[in-house]
């Protein structure tokens, strides 16, 4: 594991840990998905489990949300054997920072974005500073949007990892929206993300890439009577249109199951 990705771990650790007292409102949890999914540079398609903790929290001045991915597949081809992905990303709220009030209805807040991605084996670094828009939306339990660049710091074919890319630029629309069928209790959350057209340090097309993330699950925790929100099943959907920059397009489903802390 490189340095980097070392630093990145131990940071989301520390943070989960101190979220308790420092945070206003702060949610863990373990995710698990299941499916198959393609190799873009080879097309070989391999049976894939990715574990995910994910953390979201507010505090004072506004709020963070970051994931760590493990992913492990059957197929020992170099990519995803037993490798890390992570984002980190933390708003500052302009209504808690400076008391900024939205008469317009439909924005809830605007916040200033600091963020990173960060893959093991191969070396990726991106940053991505920009604005957030959290909008407000009935029934939906969060629904923003995010404007960032998507600057790179790759460390390149020299170092052993993927080329390093021009620049970019990202917009990502992520959602939660609850909902109920008899005394039963469901959710539609996920993303969508568009990352433009970059080129990388051999001077090839890196397309831009669509990719949607849409989960429904069931709030089994409800209905084994244990705790509201604690144990989700359902099915996800990825849904990845010139996967990693190549002409590769992916439409895959998997089984989704979380656990809150």
């Amino acid at each position: 594991m490189n340095k980097k990705l070392s630093l990145a771990l131990s940071t989301a650790l520390t943070c989960i840990a101190s979220s308790a007292y420092a945070a206003d409102w702060s949610n863990t949890q373990l995710h698990i998905n299941h499916g198959d999914f393609k190799n873009p540079f080879s097309q070989n398609e391999a049976n894939t489990t990715v574990y995910s903790l994910q953390h979201s929290s507010g505090y004072q001045y506004g709020d963070n949300f970051f994931f760590i991915d493990y992913l492990v597949d059957d197929l020992d081809d170099n990519y995803q054997d037993r490798d890390f992905y992570g984002e980190w990303y933390s708003t500052f709220s302009l209504s808690k920072t400076v008391g900024f009030e939205f008469q317009n209805g439909m924005i809830k807040d605007i916040g200033l974005v600091a963020g990173f991605n960060m893959a093991g084996d191969s070396k990726v670094m991106k940053y991505l500073p920009g604005v957030k828009v959290s909008w407000n939306a009935e029934g939906f339990s969060f629904l923003s949007t995010l404007f960032t660049a998507y600057i790179d710091d790759n460390e390149g074919v020299a170092r052993g990892g993927a080329p390093a890319e021009s620049n970019s630029w990202m917009i990502d629309i992520a959602w939660g929206y609850p909902f109920n069928i008899g005394n039963q209790k469901f959710e539609v959350t996920g993303h969508v993300e568009y990352i433009a057209q970059r080129e990388n340090e051999l001077g090839v097309d890196v397309k831009g890439w669509l990719l949607a993330q849409p989960i429904v699950r069931w709030d089994l925790g409800h209905a084994l009577e244990m705790s509201e929100g604690q144990l989700y099943l359902g099915l996800e959907w990825q849904y990845w249109r010139n996967k990693l920059g190549t002409d590769t397009n992916e439409s895959v489903p998997q089984i989704h199951v979380a656990w809150t802390f």
